[in-house]
């Protein structure tokens, strides 16, 4: 194969490749993704493709570094949206992924606002396997019982822990086994939060199919969304990650917008 040339960049840590798929045709593997996602290989949570515009709406591709396609991928898509922003000179930006229409806008030098919609908190819709209450999930996991779990969807399943403290369980020994749950027949995403105070919630994430993350924008909006609706905080948090703050806001309109920086653009080229 030869070279494929793409980008880097980083939200709060959380780590993409980007490939531009606007005016050339490229498409790797899951073999290769999982290949060149290797920590002594390119490495990367997420690999993103940018597909041809349609009607001023560019769609997207995601994959994680397992190889699995998803719908959704919060920093990600800010990621992308500054790209195009400074690539079409437009501070505004409107992405497609599988089931959503994201609509961003670039706020000050890098920091990306990004409306990802509304949340979905049906056990069908999350999705779960039974007809459970999403908001009242009980796991127990080697021995071990994890209550007053909430689900829910943001593009992507979520199972979200409010504990004193989020550091407490090793996500590397739990977070997978959470992830292939039973419960979950599309997996899920994995945070533990302890709420720091009404407006700041610090977490530790499991993300589906790419483990242990520095950051992960929708499980920040997830957790947001969560505690909230638990009343234990307002409806404009700080999610507080080991590299920085995700600004979320649950709108009256039951809309989510996330808020926060990304880094600079750095062209790589690599071979397979």
């Amino acid at each position: 194969m030869p070279e494929i040339n793409g980008f880097r960049m980083d939200g709060l840590g959380n780590d993409f490749i980007i490939i531009d798929r606007r005016k050339k045709e490229i498409t790797l593997s899951k073999e290769q993704i999982i290949k060149i996602s290797n920590k002594d290989n390119l490495g990367f949570d997420q690999i993103i493709y940018i597909e041809k515009e349609n009607n001023n709406t560019f769609p997207i591709t995601i994959f994680n570094s397992d190889g699995s396609e998803v719908s959704a991928c919060g920093n990600g898509s800010r990621c992308v949206a500054y790209l195009l922003g400074k690539d079409l000179n437009t501070k505004e930006i409107k992405l497609k992924t599988n089931n959503r229409l994201l609509k961003a806008k670039i706020i000050g030098d890098f920091d990306v606002e990004l409306e990802i919609g509304k949340p979905l908190f049906g056990f069908d819709e999350i999705p779960l396997s039974k007809t459970i209450n999403p908001a009242d999930i009980t796991l127990n996991i080697d021995g071990k019982t994890f209550t007053d779990g909430f689900c829910v969807n943001v593009g992507n399943p979520h199972i979200i822990f409010f504990v004193k403290d989020c550091f407490e369980h090793n996500l590397n020994i739990f977070g997978p086994k959470i992830e292939n749950h039973e419960l979950f027949p599309e997996k899920t995403n994995v945070t533990f939060a302890q709420v720091d105070n009404k407006n700041n919630i610090t977490v530790n994430v499991w993300e589906r199919g790419a483990g242990l993350t520095k950051a992960c924008g929708t499980a920040a909006c997830a957790t947001a969304v969560a505690a909230f609706v638990n009343k234990l905080t307002d409806n404009n948090v700080n999610i507080n990650f080991k590299e920085g703050i995700l600004k979320i806001k649950y709108d009256e309109s039951k809309n989510i917008f996330m808020t926060g920086p990304v880094s600079k653009i750095k062209e790589i080229t690599f071979k397979i």
